[in-house]
């Protein structure tokens, strides 16, 4: 396997990266995952934007363009003959000496890594409501950022089936999202989805169904939730940019029509058309 090093492409079995980069020291670091559908980047655009704004909050200097880094993923997608792929673009401090700095990060860590995907396919999961509650981002908003206990030990309590989502709720009792996704639901015709200030990730995924719903005339509300509203809905679905558009069919005790749920599919669809040629939601 290939991946990509500040601009070289690299064997992964010589790949190397400072022990002093405080990505590993302190968690300085974000990171973007997307899929390539033969070969296209689907809404890269958006996923460099994000980035780029996460690495400004952090102080981090981006070394790269945005043709730069897109001619990086290519690279190293090619290199190891994929064409359906998971990416992640991952950028961390760089190397500095021990100790917490104030100063900007004028060196970062960039690093492409791909895996091979194979061709999508409609899944669906069940949902759990977690006992363990969503921690509070470390700035203004959440970033994807390096810091992620709070998801791992989620993922430990719901275990390692990969057809069970953890959903978390505040400390406050309010609807928050996924251990890796962002959650929706549906209930008479109108589509809703917790705000960002429960401190959840905006993911690029998310913003794209947001956008796609408003463009087909449904009513999106966005607001803070009780665990009760999601129990009452009449579907429900979780979305990241891997795994795309994923209904359930059950939240604890409470069955849904999973795959069959209309208005969630007519949003795949919607999704499904698209995700071979957008490199941005504005282009829907």
């Amino acid at each position: 396997m290939f991946l990509t090093i500040n601009g070289k492409l690299v064997d992964e079995n010589e790949a190397v990266i400072s022990a002093y980069d405080h990505g590993y020291l302190y968690g300085v670091g974000v990171f973007e995952t997307f899929r390539t559908y033969e070969g296209h980047p689907f809404l890269f655009s958006d996923h460099y934007k994000r980035l780029c704004e996460s690495l400004e909050m952090l102080q981090i200097q981006f070394p790269y363009t945005y043709d730069e880094l897109l001619c990086q993923v290519k690279q190293t997608i090619q290199a190891n003959e994929m064409k359906d792929a998971y990416v992640r673009l991952n950028v961390s401090a760089g190397a500095g000496e021990i100790g917490l700095k104030t100063d900007a990060y004028v060196e970062p860590t960039v690093i492409v890594y791909v895996k091979a995907i194979g061709s999508p396919s409609r899944k669906e999961k069940r949902g759990v409501i977690l006992s363990h509650k969503r921690n509070s981002p470390e700035g203004e908003y959440r970033l994807k950022s390096h810091h992620y206990l709070n998801n791992i030990l989620a993922k430990r309590e719901v275990g390692s089936d990969p057809s069970v989502e953890g959903l978390f709720l505040t400390q406050n009792g309010l609807l928050a999202e996924g251990i890796v996704s962002n959650l929706f639901w549906f209930k008479n015709g109108t589509l809703f989805t917790p705000d960002l200030s429960t401190g959840i990730l905006n993911g690029v995924t998310r913003q794209f169904v947001v956008h796609v719903a408003k463009k087909m005339g449904i009513t999106v509300q966005i607001g803070s939730f009780k665990e009760k509203a999601l129990l009452e809905a009449d579907e429900a679905f979780v979305t990241n940019s891997v795994q795309e558009i994923v209904p359930l069919f059950q939240i604890e005790q409470k069955p849904l029509p999973g795959l069959q749920g209309p208005a969630t599919n007519e949003l795949i669809l919607q999704y499904e058309q698209h995700r071979t040629s957008l490199m941005s939601r504005e282009e829907y």
